[in-house]
């Protein structure tokens, strides 16, 4: 099983409605894949600040288990941050 989390940005370029939160999660749970995620709040940069990239625009994350991608991408075609013209990276996470 691979894992991916989701790098959601806060770009969207228009407003998002409670609803369509309410059926992406409950979509999102109902495919199995859905693993947990959560807004982000304030950072902490530690070590060298001078030399940080910033990741304000990241807001939020999950988490996905799958043995095919496609099934997130698919999944992710009803996500409200996409549906409102924002983007959000899917990023495969390396077996440690």
């Amino acid at each position: 099983m691979t894992q991916y989390i989701l790098l959601i940005q806060g770009n969207l370029k228009s407003h998002s409605t409670p609803e369509e939160w309410d059926a992406f999660f409950k979509a999102a749970h109902e495919s199995g894949l859905f693993r947990g995620g959560s807004e982000i709040g304030s950072r902490t940069v530690v070590g060298n600040a001078a030399a940080a990239q910033p990741t304000d625009h990241i807001v939020a994350y999950m988490r996905f288990d799958s043995d095919d991608k496609q099934r997130i991408l698919d999944l992710l075609e009803k996500h409200p941050v996409i549906i409102h013209g924002g983007s959000a990276e899917l990023c495969e996470m390396p077996e440690s």
